[in-house]
C-alpha cells in the first residue's frame, strides 16, 4: 500500500507549488507581531504627573519647561529602591493661587506639605502621539488595567487555538484558517473603534481568538504538503517572518501616532487573506485521514502539475485511511504513556517561551530608553535564531539544540539581572544573548511539537499544547509589571529559573530528526517499527525502480 510521503515524491517533495503556497502563509507571520507585541506601543505608558489646572496655566505664563514645573509643584517619592524621584501619582494638597508661585520662583519649600491622590487627571510627557494609556488614563491605581490587554489577548488565543484546532482537524486547515481570518478582520476593526476601556478587552479576546489559531492552522497545513526533509526548513521560516513583523513593527509605531491607527494597519493583512480561499488547497494528507481519497488524489495530481511533475500508477494504490480515528480527542494526547510524555513537557515549554519571550520584549517599554530603536534592535537579534536553527538541527538534532536554547536564555536572564546599569552596554549584549536563546526556543518549540504527533491529532495537539502558551501570555504582563515595581530586576530571576527548568526537560523527549511525520499513535509509541516500515517501504520501492526500464522516474528528470 501507498502512502502519502511515497506519493510526495513523485509530486516533488517541495516543488514550485509548495513554494507559492509557503509564500503566501509566510505573509502571516507578520501581522501576528503586531497583535502579539503590539502593547509596547498601543500601551506605552510615558512619564506623567498629576494635572492642576493653575500650575499648567502658571507654566504657560512663564514659558516654564516640563521638567521646571515639576521640580516646583510635585513631592518626591522614593521609586523601587532608586533615588527620589517626582511622584506620577500624588500632588500637594494646596491651591496654587494661594502660595507664593511665580515666574521667579527657585523653591518652594514644600517638603512637609500633606499630598493627596491625583484629582483632575494627569499630564503625559507624550506629546502629538496617543496610546490608549493615555486616552483612558490607565495609570496609578488603574496601570494594572494595562496588564489586562495583554491578558485578555491570551485569553482569546487559549480559547480560540483549541476551537479552531479541533475544527482544523475536523473540517480541513484550510477551512479554519479562512474562518480566523474572517473573524480577525472583524475583530481587530473593533478594537479600533472602541469607545471604552471595558469594550475594547472584550473585542481584544474576540481578536485573540482567531489570530493564534489561524496561525497554527497554516503552519500545520504547509509542513503536511512538503517532503520531510524540507519540514524543518519551512517551519522556521514560516515563524522567520514573524521576525520581520517584529522589525516593521516600530517603523509602523513610529509613524502611526495614534494606536488606533496603528490597530486598523495590523488588522488590513486578515481582510487581504481571505482571498487566499482560491490560493490554497486543502492538505491531502488531511483528507486521507478523513477517508477523503478521491479528493486527496485530485490535489495531489493538481500540485504534481504546478510542479511540473508526473505522477505513477501508485497513486491508485494510495492507502485511504492512515490514522486511528476520523476525529480527535484530549484523550489521545494523554492515553498513551509517550504521547502523555510529550503533551507535557511540550506544554511546559510552551508555557515558559511565552513568558521569558513575552517579558523580554514588554521589559523593553519600562526601561526608560529609546523604545522605537531598543526593540528595532532587539528585533534584529531574532534573525540569528532561526540560521542557527536551520545549521544545527540537521547536523546535531532537534533535541539539543533546543535544550541549549533554554539553558542559554535562562543563564542571560539570571546574569543580566546583576549587572549594574553602569555597564549598560555589556548588560545589553547579555540581555540581546537572552532574546536569542530564548527565541530559538520559541521556534523550535512549534515544529518539534508538529513532528511529535501523528496526522489525525496533529492539529489538535499543537493546539493543546500551545494552550499552555497562552496561559504564559496571561501570567507575563502581570509577572513583569508588578514585580518590576519591587525591584526592576527580579521578573529576570522568575524568567531565568523557568527557562533552565524547561532546558532539562526537553532532554526527555525523543530525536526526530529525519523520522517521517507519524501517522498514527503507534508511530509514537513504537518509533522503531515505523523506521522499520520505512525503511522496508523505501527498499522494495528501490527493487521495483530498476524493473520499469521503459519509464522515466520523477526522482531522475522532471517531466513538462
Amino acid at each position: 500500500m501507498t502512502t502519502f510521503d511515497d506519493i510526495l515524491e513523485e509530486a516533488g517533495n517541495f516543488g514550485r507549488c509548495q513554494k507559492r503556497i509557503f509564500a503566501l502563509f509566510c505573509m502571516v507571520s507578520m501581522p501576528w507581531a503586531g497583535v502579539y507585541v503590539g502593547i509596547v506601543f498601543q500601551g506605552y505608558t510615558p512619564d506623567h504627573w498629576c494635572r492642576d489646572s493653575a500650575v499648567v496655566e502658571r507654566r504657560q505664563e512663564c514659558g516654564w519647561s516640563l521638567a521646571h514645573g515639576r521640580r516646583l509643584t510635585l513631592p518626591l517619592v522614593n521609586s523601587s529602591g532608586e533615588q527620589q524621584q517626582h511622584s506620577s501619582c500624588e500632588q500637594y494638597d494646596v491651591d496654587w493661587n494661594a502660595t507664593a508661585l511665580t515666574c521667579d520662583t527657585v523653591e518652594l519649600g514644600l517638603g512637609k506639605t500633606p499630598t493627596t491622590a491625583c484629582k483632575n487627571g494627569w499630564e503625559y510627557d507624550y506629546e502629538g502621539r496617543q496610546s490608549f494609556v493615555t486616552e483612558f488614563d490607565l495609570v496609578c491605581s488603574d496601570a494594572w488595567l494595562v496588564d489586562m490587554y495583554q491578558a485578555t489577548l491570551n485569553v482569546g488565543f487559549l480559547i480560540g487555538s483549541i476551537a479552531i484546532g479541533y475544527l482544523a482537524d475536523r473540517f480541513g486547515r484550510k477551512m479554519s484558517f479562512l474562518m480566523s481570518s474572517l473573524l480577525n478582520g472583524i475583530a481587530g476593526i473593533l478594537v479600533a473603534v472602541a469607545p471604552d476601556y471595558v469594550s475594547l478587552l472584550v473585542f481584544r479576546t474576540l481578536y485573540g481568538f482567531g489570530v493564534k489559531g489561524g496561525w497554527v492552522a497554516g503552519y500545520v497545513l504547509i509542513t503536511e504538503i512538503v517532503g520531510v526533509e524540507y519540514r524543518r526548513t519551512v517551519g522556521v521560516l514560516y515563524q522567520m517572518f514573524f521576525s520581520v513583523g517584529i522589525l516593521l513593527l516600530p517603523l509602523l509605531a513610529y509613524y502611526i501616532t495614534d494606536w488606533r491607527w496603528l490597530q486598523v494597519v495590523i488588522t488590513i493583512p486578515y481582510i487581504v487573506f481571505l482571498s487566499y480561499y482560491w490560493f490554497i488547497p486543502e492538505s491531502p494528507r488531511w483528507l486521507l485521514s478523513q477517508n477523503k481519497k478521491a479528493k486527496a488524489v485530485e490535489i495531489t495530481e493538481a500540485m504534481a502539475k504546478e510542479n511540473k511533475r508526473t505522477l505513477s500508477k501508485n497513486i491508485e494504490t494510495l492507502a485511504d485511511d492512515n490514522a486511528d480515528s476520523n476525529t480527535a480527542s484530549f484523550m489521545d494526547l494523554i492515553r498513551t504513556p509517550n504521547m502523555r510524555k510529550h503533551t507535557l513537557i511540550l506544554s511546559f515549554n510552551w508555557f515558559v517561551s511565552a513568558v521569558v519571550y513575552q517579558g523580554l520584549i514588554m521589559r523593553l517599554g519600562i526601561l526608560g530608553g529609546n523604545v522605537y530603536i531598543d526593540f528595532l534592535i532587539s528585533g534584529l537579534v531574532e534573525f540569528p535564531a532561526a540560521f542557527l536553527i536551520l545549521f544545527t538541527i540537521d547536523r546535531i538534532g532537534r533535541r539539543l539544540p533546543f535544550a541549549t536554547a533554554n539553558i542559554v536564555a535562562g543563564a542571560s536572564c539570571f546574569i543580566t539581572a546583576f549587572i549594574p546599569d553602569s555597564m549598560f552596554w555589556f548588560k545589553t549584549v547579555v540581555a540581546c544573548i537572552g532574546r536569542l536563546g530564548i527565541t530559538m526556543a520559541f521556534e523550535m518549540v512549534v515544529f518539534v511539537n508538529t513532528e511529535l504527533y501523528p496526522t489525525f491529532v496533529r492539529n489538535f495537539g499543537v493546539s493543546v499544547c500551545s494552550t499552555l502558551c497562552d496561559v504564559g501570555g496571561i501570567v507575563a504582563p502581570f509577572l513583569l509589571y508588578r514585580l518590576a515595581v519591587i525591584w526592576l530586576e527580579l521578573p529576570l530571576i522568575i524568567f531565568g529559573s523557568l527557562a533552565f527548568l524547561a532546558g532539562g526537560l526537553v532532554l526527555l523527549l525523543p530525536e526526530t530528526r529525519g523520522v517521517p511525520l507519524p501517522d498514527t499513535i503507534d508511530d509514537i509509541e513504537f518509533p522503531n517499527k515505523m523506521k522499520e516500515n520505512a525503511e522496508m517501504k523505501n527498499q522494495q520501492l528501490d527493487n521495483l525502480l530498476p524493473q520499469n526500464n521503459g519509464i522515466t522516474t520523477n526522482k531522475d528528470t522532471e517531466t513538462v
